[in-house]
């Protein structure tokens, strides 16, 4: 399963995350510090369940629960809180929030909750397949679950959550760089170690054209994974991607450009950047 996390208390997603990946329950694809960042990140990622917290400053969780599921159908939503008030637990329920988990954090809690909350997105995407084979039947209250994303799907998610923590899945380049990783990852591609030229000479009749504009996109994310190292060198996006996406003597220099020590750039392998985009969509 694919988990998104929302809490505005970077201690809690940690936790979370670890008691997640630890015990197998599956992969945290992304996490926000309120909900309407969420709301945001959601659009470029398809979790399965996601986790929020109920308090938080710009937006409540009841409120980030609402909007959410009103835009991604098929979702999980369990939340975070130390509220046991009934009206506003109802309240929550009514939103579209499956389960509960209460605050302070504890794993045996966190696993039975996620684990129960698997059972049910399991069974709803099976009645739904079955509902489809039988010709159609009466729709369910809730909003349907889509079927289970298959195998190259889940790597689309993959590559778009990772592109969006570098900051540039806004870019018009996100669909040249989508084509180029989605056939390096296919049998066609036969590992064969083509330049960046023959690739997009695939997908384009420009191809230096759809290179620059490539090159241009994996520049931002170097810039802001540069940025990010600045401003905390421990930042796990920052060490998970500047060594892998790029060259990481070219991540320093560049930071070195902006805290003004040089007036030389790091420089971006488009090759690197895209093979190992195409690496990391197909080992996880």
């Amino acid at each position: 399963m694919l988990f998104y996390l929302v809490d505005d208390d970077p201690a809690s997603i940690d936790i979370l995350r670890i008691i997640i990946e630890d015990s197998d329950l599956g992969d945290v694809i992304g996490s926000a510090a309120s909900g309407t960042e969420a709301l945001e990140g959601l659009r470029h990622m398809r979790p399965d369940i996601v986790i929020t917290d109920l308090l938080m400053p710009d937006m409540d969780g009841i409120e980030f629960v609402r909007q959410a599921r009103d835009r991604f159908p098929g979702v999980r939503f369990l939340m975070l809180s130390q509220v046991t008030a009934k009206d506003m637990v109802a309240e929550a329920y009514h939103a579209g929030v499956d389960f509960f988990i209460t605050k302070p954090i504890n794993s045996v809690e966190v696993v039975s909750v996620v684990r129960r909350a698997g059972r049910g997105l399991t069974m709803d995407r099976t009645l739904e397949q079955m509902r489809s084979l039988l010709g159609g039947g009466t729709a369910p209250e809730r909003p349907a679950a889509r079927p289970a994303p298959p195998p190259e799907d889940r790597g689309q998610t993959i590559l778009n959550m990772v592109l969006h923590r570098i900051g540039i899945s806004g870019d018009p380049a996100c669909r040249d760089i989508s084509q180029v990783v989605g056939f390096l990852r296919s049998p066609e591609a036969g590992g064969a170690q083509l330049t960046v030229s023959q690739l997009c000479a695939r997908f384009s009749d420009s191809p230096k054209a759809m290179e620059q504009r490539i090159r241009r996109a994996a520049m931002a994310g170097m810039v802001n994974l540069a940025n990010l190292g600045i401003e905390d060198y421990g930042n796990d996006t920052f060490h998970e991607y500047a060594g892998t996406l790029y060259h990481f003597e070219q991540v320093r220099r560049e930071m070195d450009c902006i805290r003004g020590r040089s007036t030389d750039h790091g420089r971006v392998s488009v090759k690197k950047f895209l093979y190992a985009l195409a690496a990391l969509c197909s080992e996880r």
